[in-house]
This record gives structure tokens, sequence and C-alpha cells, in this order.
């Protein structure tokens, strides 16, 4: 059995030929796998970790390729179903080389937002030592139900819960609910990672300070923030940090954030207790996941620029 799951969608990124130019100009695009909580299960495999996802696709070309890219990478696909009722999601991404991305998603509905509660199964959530979890799988029934029935039985079996909201505003039906659902789950995480540019809306302060105690009293036991090319600021209530990011020549950002999730996760799975941890044991860890997150950026798409451990050790 996987000692890590990986909750929500998995999808087919275009992802566009050139940099730095909108959708519409641009003059084509390269298939990849995505999906981030698809995404940082690939990067758990790669680093070693038995890892195994949960979700839906279509049962068309698009989901048979998307089920071999992730068994090629080592990921458990038992509970990956292919649904006969829609078709794999798509998503159209033009990248910038400052960060910010231009993405529209084909959805009406997708394959990933159709998996149902009765799909997940309790004993083989039961079997993880990990549980990952984003929020896009909240934005439509039956999806939500079902990753909330999954979160719950993570939860109640002990597990070690991180979450990663990844907020796609376009995937909601308002910004409304996208708001409360992200909120929602909050409280289950161990370890919350929220990107710089998802901060403000996410918990309505421009400022780290007054947003950080409200996400930890809710008994989160360590927060990250990304911060791109800065690197990243940690905190778990008793000690916090800024880590220093690493400069490269970027080539596509797409993913970046879970590869650093994943990486940040491999290292953290190692620990008793994060309140345990030193300024100097997370130091370390975030200079590693910070690695992750710079070396993805140096191919297209996520899944193939995913870093191995031996590829993060000769970075550092």
């Amino acid at each position: 059995m996987p000692i890590a799951l990986c909750i929500g969608e998995l999808l087919i990124d275009f992802v566009s030929t050139t940099p730095d130019v909108t959708l519409a100009e641009a003059p084509g695009f390269v298939k990849a796998p995505g999906g981030a909580p698809a995404n940082v299960a690939v990067g758990l495999a790669k680093l070693g970790i038995d890892a195994g996802f949960i979700g839906k696709v279509g049962a068309d070309s698009f989901g048979d390729f998307l089920s071999e890219t992730l068994q090629k990478n080592h990921v458990d696909t038992t509970y990956l179903i292919a649904g006969e009722s829609s078709r794999t999601t798509l998503a159209f991404v033009a990248t910038r080389s400052d960060g910010m991305k231009d993405i529209t998603f084909y959805r009406h509905p997708g394959a990933d937002i159709q998996l149902s509660p009765d799909e997940i199964d309790a004993d083989y959530i039961k079997s993880a030592d990990l549980f990952h979890y984003g929020s896009v799988s909240l934005s439509h029934s039956p999806t939500r139900e079902a990753t909330l029935k999954a979160i719950q039985t993570a939860k109640d079996t002990g597990s070690f819960l991180s979450y990663d909201p990844n907020l796609r505003l376009m995937l909601w039906d308002n910004a409304e609910d996208a708001k409360h659902w992200i909120w929602e789950v909050m409280p289950y995480a161990d370890v919350v990672k929220i990107s710089e540019e998802e901060w403000e809306f996410i918990t309505g302060d421009t400022e780290l300070a007054a947003g950080i105690e409200r996400i930890l009293r809710l008994g989160v036991k360590l927060l990250v923030v990304t911060l791109g090319e800065s690197g990243c600021y940690y905190t778990n209530g008793k000690v916090d940090g800024y880590v220093d990011g690493y400069a490269v020549e970027v080539v596509d950002t797409l993913g970046a954030g879970d590869a650093f999730v994943a990486a940040m996760l491999s290292q953290l799975m190692k620990q008793t207790e994060l309140y345990l941890l030193t300024k100097e044991e997370l130091d370390a860890i975030m200079q590693y996941a910070n690695a992750a997150g710079a070396l993805a950026t140096q191919k297209v798409g996520v899944i193939p620029a995913l870093p191995t451990h031996t590829d993060i050790v000769q970075f550092l």
C-alpha cells in the first residue's frame, strides 16, 4: 500500500511554447500532464516515497495518457477512475517569466469533478501515513463530498495531512464559494502551503502577521508561504524564518510550487513532531524544497521537470 496519498485533479496542460505571450498570441502548445495533487504524487514518487493518487479522468485518449504517465512514474493508480460520463479536463496555459500564468480551463464538466463519495475507499486512505489535498476538487459536487469524506477519513486515522489551496478562481462559480471551502478544510491540515499571490485573497490581509495567527489558531502545525524566486517563509508558531530562493534561468514556472510541496513533504515525513523542529532543521527542509522548486522551472511541463533526490542534492 502507498504511504503517501494525494487526492484531486488530474488533467492535461497545453503549455504555450513561447513565454510572455497571451493565449491568443501563443503560436503553439506542448501537451503535458498536470493537476497540482497529481504533480505532488509524482514528485513524491520521484523522491523515493511510495505514492498513490485518487481522482477521475475521462474514459478517453487523454485519460489513458494520464493514467499511463502516473504509472510510468511509479504512482499507484488503483483508485484513479476512468469515468464514462465526461471527458478529461484540459487547461491551456501561457506562462510568463515573472511566474504569473494565463490559464483557460475546459471543464464543463470535466471528469475531475465527477468523483463521487461512494468511489472513496476508506481502507485505502487508512493505509497512508501522509494525505495531501487541495481546494480545486472542492469547487463542485460530487467531488467536493468525495474529497471531504477522504479528508475526514485520513484525519480520523491519524494520518499526517498536507494542504495546498492552489487557488484557481476561474474554476469556482464565485469567489465567495472559493473562500468558504478553502477555509472549511484548513483545520484538518497539519501543514499548509500558500503562495504569495494567493495570500491576500485567502486571508484578507496584505501583511503576513494577522493571517498567520488566524491559520495557526485552527491547529495548523506548520504554515509555509512560498515567495517565488525569493524563496519562502515558514512558521510553526514557535520558530519562523525566511529562506532565500535560487536564481536560475527560468524556462517554465508551471509546477514549481508542486515540486516545492513534494520535496518539503518528503522531508517532513521523516519527522515525528512538527512543533519539535528547530529553526536549523526547518531552514534545511525549506532549502531542499526551494531547490526542487527552482529545478522544476528548467523544463516545459510539470511532471517531466520534477526532480529526484539526486538532482536536488547535486543542485545544492
